[in-house]
């Protein structure tokens, strides 16, 4: 004598259900993640954008070679090895930097 329970049949109409289930969920998950990258890239994308002024004046002869900001200041670094730092607020020349070897 076996105790081993004959195996019940599977009805094909729940099979068709379950995966027609499972294939609805698949979707809406990857539909899910698309619009939360979309809406990661949107709205941060300008958090990190620095704020840039609009114009630089340089002195005559002077070409810049980096930049860099503070909370209410900019610097450039020029080629011929000065840093120039500029207010925020008026765009006026705080302080020249000369740098020496």
């Amino acid at each position: 004598m076996s105790d081993i329970p004959e195996p019940q049949p599977v009805d094909p109409a729940l099979v068709k259900y379950l995966r027609a289930l499972v294939t609805v969920l698949a979707v809406t998950m990857i539909a899910g993640f698309i619009v939360i990258v979309v809406l990661f890239v949107t709205k941060f994308s300008a958090v990190f954008q620095p704020e840039l002024p609009d114009k630089i004046t340089l002195p005559d002869g002077a070409t810049a070679t980096a930049f860099t900001q503070g909370g209410d200041w900019y610097a450039i670094v020029t080629s011929d090895d000065q840093i120039l730092i500029y207010d925020r607020a008026d765009a006026t020349l705080r302080k020249t930097i000369r740098l020496s070897d």
